[in-house]
């Protein structure tokens, strides 16, 4: 089959570049004016005139140059201002303009004279660039244009592009009016709408494809990209009010997010997934075994909270598909709510104040007492206990802990190696335990007896940890004196009606699962998850991931990667390199990590491979998934 020969042209202004160049221009030439801003944005009203087409390019060039005041010394600073601002995903494709200079042209209403040294570094020979050039006066300050350039009239590309006459097909890639109205001019046979700088109502509407950046561009003409499938078809479904910046970090690297502001059951889950890559949920989410089985488009899990109990990790992993969570990003709100609650139940602070509510002045001593000097239990000594107990002491608490793993104390802290005596000693316990299903009813009637008496419990772990009927009965004989509790055995799925056995004690406070609910740790949260589901998706990176064995490479120049995830059985990684060393692939990097259950190779080869190779890799067996990454 014949392949047609296809013509590639660029427009150069926020399309090659990330910037109108004349607004460039004029923040350099209108430095020091004291209208400078008054002025700049007159000129980008203009530019955006003529863009969208509702002036005239000429009426709108010789307004702006006569607004731009600028001498041809002033070029040198805009192309070396223009050379920073080369659009992203130009820039790291820069290997297609290298490999298909021959069928690439630059059609622009700019000017050759910084064009020209932009392109250049793209190997676009000066003869392949269409553009207007200045006219200078005498003391070379830019007093105009070449209008005897067919780039300087109204529609000009359209001219330009008959003039050319090139054969073969013709696709305009550009951002404005003067690019998609050679398509309806008959003059080009496909335009595509380039939205990575600037987005066009306009343009978007008649355009044959919509271009995000240029790996869409070259994934639809299935030409050499950076990367082998574009970012922006990798679409992320974001629960549960996910912290906004969250949404701006994985949207801003490219990817499609949408984003729910709610949990959703496992029927919706299932229809929601269709298509999804990645899933973004807190903690009201239950992304169970059918969930995963029926999406089969989905890679990555991100936990943006620190539990992970409501996902099924085994039947992720077994699916192929990454876990990441949060295990530390709100730990100091954690803390902080620990610190706040033991002050408050230790001065009685809450039942004072539902006193004065009700209308009850009584000020009293009794019952009301410093923490300094006072014994702090932590059952659970890993990153919130521990920095539990640096604050703790800093208060003047004396702290005590107790551990299943022999735990490094910090401070001053003493280890405990029995529970009960931990819990005897104690004034206040708090609790500080992971998720693990044999935690169930953790802290019990037995416990709770072995507590000293009128002592105070604080849980901000996990709900079932505590029979919260035996805390409830301890209470009310008034064994312990106060308790703070946070999270419960069975929580709703979204604010509204809910019943506690502790309601109604007023010894007792209690908050709906807010321990790490801060604006901070929400934030931190949305920062740390995000950053590992990209370093999965852009490098196949799994460093800190939940349920997969750990890998950390650098991104290789000129190779492609190959992702592969298959079950831990004999004979997988002897397979895979059978495969390479049939299709004569040279390995210039290959890492494998394992667990019990699944393998993780990742294998980067430099030389362009037989697409014959894919279809072989994903048929070894034992294969759970495959991925080319670039």
């Amino acid at each position: 089959m014949i392949q047609t020969k296809r013509n590639f042209v660029f427009d150069f202004d926020s399309t090659l570049t990330r910037v109108e160049a004349l607004d460039v221009l004029a923040e350099i030439t209108l430095v020091n004016n004291p209208k400078k801003e008054e002025i700049i944005n007159e000129i980008i009203e203009i530019t955006n005139l003529g863009i969208d087409g509702k002036i005239s390019f000429t009426e709108s060039l010789e307004r702006r140059i006569q607004l731009l005041k600028a001498k041809k010394s002033d070029l040198s600073l805009l192309i070396d201002e223009l050379k920073k601002k080369v659009s992203l995903s130009i820039e790291r494709n820069k290997e297609f303009f290298e490999n298909f200079s021959d069928d690439i042209y630059v059609i622009s209403c700019g000017f050759k004279e910084f064009i020209d040294d932009i392109v250049k570094d793209y190997n676009i020979p000066s003869e392949r660039v269409y553009a207007n050039t200045f006219v200078f006066d005498e003391n070379d300050v830019i007093v105009g244009f070449d209008t005897e350039n067919v780039l300087s009239t109204h529609n000009g590309k359209i001219q330009c592009l008959k003039d050319l006459n090139l054969e073969g097909e013709v696709q305009m890639i550009g951002d404005g009016y003067s690019d998609y109205v050679t398509k309806e001019a008959g003059v080009v046979d496909k335009f595509f709408a380039y939205t990575e700088n600037v987005e066009r109502e306009r343009t978007i509407e008649n355009a044959d494809h919509i271009a995000p950046n240029l790996d869409e561009f070259l994934y639809v003409n299935k030409l050499p990209r950076n990367i082998s499938y574009p970012k922006n078809r990798i679409k992320i479904l974001l629960l549960e009010n996910v912290h906004p910046d969250a949404f701006q970090k994985l949207a801003g690297d490219g990817f499609s997010v949408e984003t729910v502001s709610r949990s959703l059951s496992e029927d919706e889950l299932i229809e929601k997934l269709k298509g999804v890559h990645v899933l973004g949920i807190r903690s009201k989410t239950q992304v169970t075994k059918k969930v995963l089985e029926s999406a089969n488009k989905l890679m990555v899990v991100g936990a943006f909270c620190i539990g992970t109990k409501q996902i099924d990790l085994e039947a992720c992993k077994e699916n192929g598909i990454i876990v990441f969570n949060a295990p530390y990003s709100n730990t100091r709100s954690v803390v902080e709510l620990a610190i706040g609650e033991i002050i408050m139940l230790m001065r009685s602070v809450f039942q004072r104040s539902t006193e004065l509510h009700n209308g009850q002045w009584n000020k009293t001593a009794q019952g009301s007492r410093e923490v300094r000097g006072k014994k702090l239990g932590i059952v659970g000594y890993g990153n919130i206990g521990k920095q539990l107990s640096v604050l703790a002491e800093a208060l003047g608490m004396n702290v005590y802990y107790y551990d299943v793993e022999d735990k490094l104390a910090l401070g001053n802290a003493t280890r405990i190696k029995k529970l009960k005596d931990l819990l005897a000693i104690s004034d206040i316990v708090t609790l500080h335990i992971d998720d693990n299903p044999a935690n169930k009813n953790f802290i019990g009637e037995e416990e709770l007896n072995s507590m000293k008496d009128g002592a105070y419990l604080v849980n901000l772990s996990r709900g079932f940890v505590v029979n919260i009927e035996a805390l409830r009965d301890a209470l009310k004989s008034g064994k312990l004196s106060g308790a703070a509790v946070d999270v419960y055995p069975k929580e709703p799925r979204a604010n509204g009606n809910y019943y506690t056995e502790l309601q109604g004690l007023d010894n007792v406070i209690l908050t709906p699962h807010v321990g790490g609910s801060t604006e901070e740790a929400q934030k931190d949260i949305a920062d740390f998850v995000p950053g590992k589901i990209m370093g999965y998706i852009n490098s196949g990176n799994t460093v800190d991931a939940v349920n997969f064995p750990n890998i950390r490479l650098p991104r290789q120049v000129n190779a492609h990667r190959f992702l592969h995830i298959h079950k831990n059985v004999p004979g997988v990684m002897a397979e895979i390199n059978k495969v390479l060393a049939e299709f004569k692939l040279n390995i210039t990097g290959q890492y494998l990590s394992t667990d019990d259950k699944v393998g993780y190779v990742i294998t980067d080869i430099n030389k362009e491979y037989n697409k014959k190779v894919i279809k072989a890799l994903k048929n070894v067996e034992g294969t759970i998934k495959f991925r080319v990454l670039y």
